[in-house]
């Protein structure tokens, strides 16, 4: 497909001034769906991909002149619309670089990737197989003190279990990844951790994991040699939240995503969404986020959630996370809000929530497939303060099934997004199909919404922060059930 023709149409006809000078008509779901455009959706792309092309990593991750170039270009375009109270919200995260490289009885092991938050050191030592997941000290062999640890990635965070190894004397912590794809760009969400200081640490691949796995329980002896350089530094950062000047702001409609060092899709029609918004009036206030250092620990949402008033946020209906949206092998999945799917429901609203996106897909003749809500991405500060959740999701390195293939078409036994995490996460890697076709169920939700909130339940007992151990402790969302379409900090626009 050419892109570049239409790209430059576009993008000189990107900002639709709000009419000044007569009564705007109330938003309705028909019209504002229709001013999706396919071309505009592309044309802000390029512009994030070609900020990403400036920097020497060809990324947009956190501190870089493209992560800063995206804060402006979101807070300068909503902020000139005159629609919208626009704010930069900053917070301190941590940014952990350097170098890392993990050898096993004289031969590399690739990829050995760095984790935020992690030790430094050059041991080497036997490698000693972790039982279970390594969520608890009875995991732990009595001979982990003074040996490296192989551990398998779930249940908990990564820097749980490595803190468990250097609480207990351990010399290293080698995590391999429970489902397909490296373990690059995750990290420890905290600095420290009171069970243990946290060793030099690495991330290896399934397949890797599950040999060396096997080696050691056939009853071959390995011996490591872990060497991490890390430098880790505390930095300020900032989301942009832009909320509707018009509209019932005791009722609000907050939608977010990540995006500002991470995903391109979901801001992406946020942005263009909310531009087009600018044309219409609005009964209830709506709130588009844009969050900055998911990759970190979903922690620009969760600074948010931890430091509003329970006055601010009593006043959100409910809110809904887009991250990704335009796989290119892409189903269409509906987070499971009513825990009918997995067994795990959001606070009361969250199956309305569920329904109204599974109920528009079946208008437009579409099926979709649930989501697990598992408090790994931006919804989760949300919800652990009983405000209602949902979204939207197209998969990421999750292999797409048989059935599947039937539904949503593409190609069976192959990831949803090929280029997850890496340099093919460009431009031409979104699906155009997918992302306007979600760009659209947005749209709906925003002038449903926006109108009237028929068909979501009477808010209940005002929210009240309890900022719920599992949001600090759960691993960084990056590895979703279903993955995350082409979002990663070593890629060069995370669409």
């Amino acid at each position: 497909m050419k892109w570049s023709s239409r790209i430059v149409v576009a993008v000189a006809a990107l900002l639709v001034p709000a009419a000044a000078n007569y009564t705007l008509p109330l938003v309705d779901a028909k019209s504002y769906e229709a001013t999706v455009d396919e071309s505009r959706l592309f044309a802000h792309a390029q512009q994030l991909l070609d900020w990403a092309y400036s920097t020497k990593d060809r990324n947009r991750n956190i501190n870089t002149y493209g992560h800063n170039k995206t804060v402006d270009y979101l807070y300068n375009t909503l902020s000139s619309l005159g629609y919208y109270h626009v704010e930069k919200q900053p917070f301190r995260t941590g940014l952990t670089v350097g170098n890392s490289s993990l050898t096993v009885n004289g031969s590399p092991v690739i990829p050995a990737d760095l984790f935020d938050y992690t030790g430094s050191g050059n041991v080497t030592a036997p490698m000693v197989v972790v039982d279970n997941l390594g969520c608890n000290l009875t995991d732990f062999p009595a001979n982990i003190t003074g040996n490296i640890a192989l551990i398998q990635r779930g249940t908990c965070n990564l820097g749980l279990k490595c803190a468990y190894v250097g609480g207990l004397g351990g010399a290293g912590c080698v995590i391999w990844n429970d489902i397909e794809g490296s373990l690059a760009n995750r990290t420890f969400v905290t600095p420290w951790r009171p069970e243990g200081p946290y060793p030099p640490s690495v991330g290896t691949t399934n397949e890797v994991g599950i040999a060396l796995r096997d080696r050691i329980l056939g009853g071959e002896n390995l011996t490591a040699h872990l060497d991490v350089d890390a430098n880790n530094y505390n930095i300020t950062v900032n989301n942009v939240i832009a909320t509707t000047l018009g509209g019932d702001q005791d009722n609000v409609y907050q939608m977010g995503g990540p995006g500002i060092d991470d995903d391109g899709s979901g801001i992406i029609t946020l942005l263009e969404l909310a531009i087009q918004l600018s044309n219409y009036t609005v009964n209830n206030a709506i709130r588009f986020s844009f969050w900055a250092a998911e990759e970190e620990g979903s922690v620009g949402s969760t600074y948010y959630t931890t430091s509003a008033s329970n006055s601010t946020l009593s006043k959100i209906r409910l809110y809904n996370n887009f991250d990704m949206i335009a796989s290119p092998n892409f189903v269409y999945a509906v987070m499971d809000g009513d825990g009918s799917a997995f067994n795990i429901s959001g606070p009361p609203g969250s199956a309305a929530a569920e329904k109204m996106f599974v109920d528009y897909f079946a208008d437009q003749g579409l099926e979709t497939v649930p989501t697990i809500l598992d408090g790994r991405s931006d919804y989760v500060g949300f919800s652990d303060v009983g405000i209602p959740v949902g979204g939207l999701f197209t998969g990421a390195e999750g292999i797409k099934t048989a059935e599947e293939q039937k539904q949503f078409g593409g190609e069976a036994g192959i990831a949803y997004d090929p280029n997850y995490h890496s340099a093919g996460d460009n431009v031409a890697n979104c699906n155009a199909t997918a992302w306007v076709v979600n760009s659209k169920a947005i749209a709906y939700s925003i002038a449903k919404y926006g109108t009237s909130w028929e068909g979501m339940p009477e808010r209940g007992a005002a929210a009240q922060k309890s900022f719920l151990q599992h949001s600090f402790l759960a691993e960084k969302p990056v590895g979703k059930t279903w993955g995350h379409i082409g979002i990663g900090k070593k890629t060069p626009i995370w669409m």
